[in-house]
């Protein structure tokens, strides 16, 4: 079957701004990334995109295909072309670099702001780990779903409040600020509320829920969004205390004493 790949390029230095079409023989079981690094090999070797596992876990190749946001790797070419043609596009919402890659350095120190690790107040323990943090099966399914975000820029791509403001926090940064506040080791629920609580922050959130459809890994972030609402107005209210961190696991018992377990037979053979 031959499919028609209508793509957005974008060459700055060659004052390039448009959709080549490429036409080229599909195989059974390929992708659209698979499409696209053949037309890079075979048709037009300046042809620019993001990739690396191509298994959807890095979240390099998203992208908007045949208007949807997608990730390139893990969309199969027979399940979405429509008229024999697939129009394929960069995420919208952030600057341009080249054809279908998009600047995510701004959508990443959005998300260094929030500070996306645990925070402890015993540093010294933190940075020498004598033993694992304490946490319930029941603890970590506060925030699991919200773990498995890729930061794949997906979200962004759907949501009409990044569209206007480029300041915006973004869904997946928002997200993840929320997965980090309920992780019962945690110990910066008032530093990280005071971040997203500012200008261009959780608030200015219209929960319109694109985010959500959006992303490709079944992560929630509009769910996510609004439960960091409610958690800033426990906090205006002084219904919400600062949490103490879990504290790290009891020390082990210790095992049988290795020189009272009997030796080993010498070799025989």
């Amino acid at each position: 079957m031959k499919v028609k790949f209508i793509i957005k390029r974008y060459i700055p230095e060659l004052a390039k701004n448009g959709f080549d079409k490429f036409e080229i023989e599909v195989k059974e079981g390929m992708t659209v990334l698979d499409a696209l690094l053949y037309i890079k090999e075979n048709l037009d070797p300046t042809l620019s995109l993001r990739f690396s596992c191509r298994m959807g876990i890095c979240g390099s190749c998203g992208m908007i295909i045949n208007g949807k946001p997608e990730l390139a790797c893990h969309t199969q070419i027979k399940k979405i072309v429509e008229n024999g043609k697939i129009k394929v596009e960069p995420i919208p919402n952030l600057t341009l670099i080249r054809d279908l890659v998009p600047d995510l350095q701004s959508a990443f120190m959005k998300h260094k702001k929030i500070k996306p690790y645990l925070i402890r107040k015993d540093e010294k323990e933190q940075e020498s780990p004598t033993r694992e943090y304490k946490q319930t099966p029941s603890e970590l399914l506060e925030y699991l779903q919200f773990s498995y975000c890729i930061q794949c820029g997906l979200c962004i791509s759907s949501c009409p409040v990044s569209s206007t403001d480029e300041d915006f926090l973004e869904p997946y940064v928002l997200a993840q600020a929320y997965r980090y506040c309920v992780d019962s080791r945690d110990e910066g629920l008032f530093e990280r509320l005071e971040i997203v609580s500012k200008s261009h922050g959780v608030l200015n959130c219209h929960f319109a829920g694109g985010c959500s459809k959006a992303c490709p890994k079944g992560v929630d972030p509009a769910l996510a969004i609004q439960l960091l609402k409610r958690l800033i107005l426990k906090k205006t209210f002084g219904l919400l205390k600062e949490k103490k961190g879990n504290n790290i696991v009891p020390p082990y018992p210790e095992g049988p004493n290795k020189d009272k377990v009997p030796k080993a037979p010498p070799k025989s053979v």
